[in-house]
């Protein structure tokens, strides 16, 4: 059996190969942080259930160490309350509320960040603490700042750091209301998702420094973009490459919703392709076009309904090849989608790393090529 040094050593190694972590100082962080001590047990997916099920995988069965060695997001916790040893072995329904993310990610996004030495840095969600302990690790403690909001996430984050020798500040709250005691910051990062960037950020991050956030939204498309902040509650920045998610912020996320009843509509001919949305670029249009809505369905087989009027809109293929969508309520929301789908078709359909963000006193806007391109404001 491996030890978990050696399974360490080969987790890097892998990584380096991939080209995750280029800079060798987030190397030696990789290869020093022992990611078991903060993660313990987890949960795996069971293959083939709907609603998916998760399994508990406890410190110490066969296959754990190794598991926790892979590069992969380990789920922690689900619907904000169930943790792996509150299970009695059997499967588990619920939606995954706390995780540790894959490792390649979190050095890829400290790498992106771009810091400096002395650089003082805000990270908002420790959730299991592994990504506070590599920050920690390559910045020093005194230069890490800490945010979690669930209390029994951040305690249990906390042991795990003075086990594996890190003491950065650590703070229980509101982590979208940045760190309303540590004065000004160099550098944010956020491994949380937010439909739109916290105000208090903006503030407390200094001009000339950086803000790196997963912006997301209601039907959970999701976009990392590196912000630069330009005065106070000011920004711009561009969308990175790659295909990045994260836990929407418990409290951007959606409200409770009655269940849900398909009702009859207008109809007409749709001028797109609704798998268009079920791609990940095109979901993001989708989303920003309908910040409200969550989406659900595959293929041709759309559905949109909005949160906040209950508005709706379903596609279905066409006797002719083509599509039908139906839609009621205030919003008509394919009409909504269909025109910016377009509108990003015409732009040569870019990814994401085509998208930029401005953010200013009078909004936030998200747009394509450049700040007088095709755009749509976040819903603040």
């Amino acid at each position: 059996m491996s030890t978990s040094a050696e399974l360490r050593a080969a987790l890097v190694d892998r990584l380096v190969q991939d080209g995750t972590p280029a800079d060798p100082l987030w190397r030696r962080a990789a290869q020093a942080v022992p990611r078991e001590l903060f993660v313990g047990s987890y949960f795996e997916p069971v293959p083939g259930t709907a609603p998916t099920a998760y399994r508990p995988v406890r410190r110490g069965e066969p296959g754990w160490l190794e598991g926790i060695y892979e590069d992969r997001t380990l789920i922690t916790q689900l619907d904000g309350v169930i943790r792996p040893g509150d299970v009695d072995g059997e499967p588990v329904a619920g939606s995954p509320s706390s995780s540790s993310t894959l490792p390649s990610l979190v050095l890829r996004m400290w790498q992106q960040l771009g810091t400096a030495p002395g650089h003082r840095v805000l990270e908002i969600g420790t959730g299991t603490g592994y990504s506070t302990a590599l920050g920690a690790h390559r910045l020093g403690d005194a230069n890490l700042t800490s945010v979690e909001y669930d209390p029994v996430v951040a305690g249990a984050a906390a042991v795990a750091l003075k086990e594996s020798g890190y003491t950065p500040r650590l703070v229980i709250g509101d982590g979208l209301r940045g760190d309303p005691g540590g004065g000004v910051y160099d550098r944010l990062i956020a491994t949380c998702s937010v439909r739109y960037v916290p105000l208090p950020w903006l503030h407390q991050v200094r001009p000339g420094g950086r803000i790196l956030v997963t912006l997301c939204g209601w039907s959970y498309a999701s976009g990392l973009a590196l912000l630069t902040v330009t005065g106070p509650g000011s920004a711009t920045g561009r969308f990175l490459p790659g295909f990045t998610s994260f836990m929407i912020a418990r409290p951007h996320d959606r409200p409770p919703r009655p269940a849900l009843a398909l009702l009859p509509g207008e109809e007409r001919v749709s001028r797109i392709d609704p798998a268009v949305i079920g791609t990940w670029t095109g979901g993001w249009v989708s989303q920003l076009a309908a910040p409200s809505a969550e989406r659900m369905g595959a293929g041709g087989e759309q559905v949109l309904v909005d949160v906040a009027t209950g508005s709706q809109a379903r596609t279905m293929p066409g006797p002719d090849g083509g599509w039908t969508v139906s839609q009621r309520g205030p919003l008509r929301l394919w009409d909504q989608v269909e025109r910016a789908v377009e509108a990003w078709q015409e732009a040569g359909a870019p990814h994401q790393e085509g998208f930029g963000i401005t953010v200013s006193g009078a909004g936030q806007r998200v747009w394509i090529g450049s700040e007088d391109g095709p755009g749509w404001d976040l819903p603040i």
